[in-house]
């Protein structure tokens, strides 16, 4: 499912135009993207939490040349699927 299938499902659902949902999905979003800047997590009890990783900075190597590379540290956006949705994607009823 795309952003256009997923604004019209949204629209459906909801009863509402599609520039609504397009409007919320937008927000939610930028919501979440300003929220995990921040360093918070954004927890959707049932659903999921999406939430920052840290890495760390390593040593990697260039695939042609095998040359080392320094690769800096760096945060990473993550999603952490909870047990409802789980349980949802495998068939299994909670």
């Amino acid at each position: 499912m795309n952003r256009k299938e997923l604004i019209e499902a949204l629209a459906a659902k909801t009863e509402s135009t599609k520039a609504d949902a397009d409007r919320n999905i937008a927000a939610l979003i930028e919501i979440i993207s300003a929220t995990l800047k921040k360093g918070d997590n954004v927890a959707l009890v049932g659903f999921g939490t999406f939430e920052v990783r840290k890495r760390a900075a390593r040593v990697g190597r260039n695939p042609k040349t095998g040359a080392e590379l320094k690769i800096k540290a760096s945060k990473q956006p993550a999603f952490k699927p909870g047990a409802t949705l789980k349980a949802t994607v495998n068939g299994v009823k909670k």
